[in-house]
């Protein structure tokens, strides 16, 4: 062949070579650009959601509960056997674990605005790291206790209550609650199936809505009807995931999802109802005079809520469990149908491309006592109104089906989050505010049975000592952190301090329900020691 002839044909190779080499490069690069690319974080609230549901095989939620939703998730995740809440009831909870700081580091004790302490207003929410660092920060629902529009791009769907029963002028309760326990009134005094209200009480009807009145929600039946505020929420947070999926855009997102249920009102579809027919619901597991050696009724008068409620609820029926037992099954129903929604966003995740690279954390802000201690409630020191489900799947870094023993807490969320996201900058607006109290929990997430995870041997849980103390208390102790109630809660153990100085010390090895307070048994004075140690370097309490 001429020479002539191959060079024509040495030019097309060498053309052929660059743009092969063209491909694998951009290939390589966007390859890597995709790795390289931030995580978008996918956040489930729920509300009042006590251990119940635990994501962790064969634990000791309640032995009926249906929740395939987060049973399958937490296949695919690290779920956490000891998470707690710090502090066990709405207001404060949330500030904290959006803030990331303890309530009494900011003096956010129990229902004060957050963004009104001088603490918290100037230090970053979770939000507002997440839009510093070039997200798009969205949600919906219940998140904040006290909601403030700003910290959000996007928040179409406020936190509602509803549905609430509606007799043409005001909220009221389900027909079918019985007095003295009605009197508690349409929040936490209402439970039962949603019905036709009209049939039987014309001009009622059920109602959306915050705490306010509401606009109708139409209800004829489970299969003609508005959806509830939990539905609405799930179904515009699997919208905007497929829009987010579609999006050509690269930047990150934050999403942040707010349930209600199961908080109160327990109102559900009675399709949910029907998964627990009444007379096979099973009590939670109690034992007869466990409060006799607790410390509740000493340090609170008899009308705080959870001392008042689980007496009113047994006023009210003949038998005495026959009304828990129709609260537990209320608020097993209110369990599996926001299970319902949360797989409805789960599955917007994982049949979309997100699912490589979000991260997804389902929790809730505390728990619920369900008559045990005869208290019926959240705001309490023991493990079933401060455990809380706490799921995290972290594509590329968490171990499917792991599960964590250590101990951990709600303030540990924000600092995980931000190891997750390599999200960078300070937390702190100026020098009012304060830095992150918690502990980046990725250790954990790589080998739930690591040994390198930097925090603290101890949960720790702060219940306010508010007007119903028996003690008065001043402007000034309603404020001091010193002046409120305490619990830790190790791996072994809760040690429970007082404001009256009274304590109570369970052994979960030997006392997983915590029915005998070892306080005074001689053996374990050298716990107690370190116990009270342990607080007092924590908190300040002596």
């Amino acid at each position: 062949m001429d020479s002539r002839d191959r060079a024509p044909s040495r030019t097309l190779h060498r053309l052929f070579v660059a743009f092969f080499l063209l491909i694998v490069v951009g290939n390589t690069s966007v390859a890597g650009g995709e790795r390289d690319a931030k995580p978008n974080v996918v956040l489930i609230i729920c509300d009042d959601l006590n251990d119940y549901l635990t994501g962790v095989p064969g634990d000791v939620g309640h032995p009926q509960v249906q929740t395939p939703n987060a049973d399958r998730f937490a296949a695919t995740a690290v779920a956490f056997r000891r998470a707690y809440s710090n502090n066990p009831v709405c207001a404060p909870s949330r500030a904290s674990l959006l803030t990331g700081i303890y309530p009494h580091t900011s003096g956010n004790l129990f229902w004060d605005k957050w963004f009104d302490n001088p603490v918290l207003a100037n230090s970053r929410t979770l939000m507002e790291h997440f839009r510093a660092n070039g997200y798009r920060v969205e949600g919906a629902g219940k998140l904040m206790h006290h909601h403030r529009r700003s910290d959000w791009d996007a928040f179409p769907l406020a936190a509602d209550y509803g549905p609430t029963p509606h007799d043409g002028q005001r909220r009221t309760v389900h027909p079918t609650v019985p007095s003295p326990y009605r009197t508690v009134g349409p929040i936490d005094g209402s439970y039962g199936p949603l019905v036709n209200l009209s049939l039987s009480n014309p001009g009622w009807h059920w109602a959306y809505g915050g705490w306010g009145n509401g606009k109708v929600m139409r209800y004829q039946n489970d299969a003609d009807r508005d959806p509830t505020p939990d539905e609405r929420v799930a179904t515009w947070a699997a919208t905007r995931l497929g829009e987010l999926a579609d999006a050509k855009t690269e930047r990150p997102f934050f999403l942040a999802i707010g349930f209600i249920r199961p908080h109160t009102p327990l109102h559900a579809p009675q399709k949910y109802f029907d998964l627990y027919p009444l007379d096979q619901v099973k009590l939670p597991v109690r034992k007869s005079g466990d409060s006799s050696d607790t410390f509740m009724n000493k340090v609170f008068k008899s009308s705080v809520k959870g001392l008042r409620y689980y007496r009113l609820l047994r006023e009210s029926y003949d038998a005495p469990d026959a009304g828990l037992k129709r609260f537990t099954q209320a608020d097993l129903a209110c369990v599996s149908a926001v299970d319902d929604c949360i797989g409805q966003v789960l599955r917007a995740i994982d049949s979309s491309r997100l699912r490589d690279n979000t991260v997804v954390v389902l929790t809730s802000d505390h728990g619920w006592c369900m008559g045990q201690k005869d208290f019926l409630f959240k705001n309490a020191p023991w493990e079933e109104a401060t455990r809380i489900p706490f799921i995290v799947r972290a594509p590329g870094i968490s171990m499917s089906g792991g599960v964590v023993e250590q101990p951990i807490s709600l303030i540990d969320l924000y600092p995980t989050l931000i190891d997750l996201c390599d999200l960078r900058g300070s937390t702190v607006k100026s020098e009012s505010g304060a830095p992150l109290d918690g502990v980046s929990m990725k250790p954990l997430l790589v080998d739930p049975a690591s040994q390198l995870w930097d925090g603290p041997e101890a949960a720790l849980s702060m219940i306010h000592a508010e007007e119903d103390s028996i003690t008065p208390m001043s402007i000034e102790d309603y404020y001091d952190p010193t002046k409120q109630h305490w619990s830790l809660r190790t791996r072994r153990w809760r040690y429970i301090r007082y404001n009256n100085a009274a304590e109570e010390l369970y052994d979960h090895d030997e006392d997983p329900h915590e029915w005998t307070n070892l306080v005074d048994d001689p053996n374990m004075k050298s716990e107690l020691l370190r116990m009270r140690a342990m607080l007092a370097e924590r908190t300040g309490t002596r």
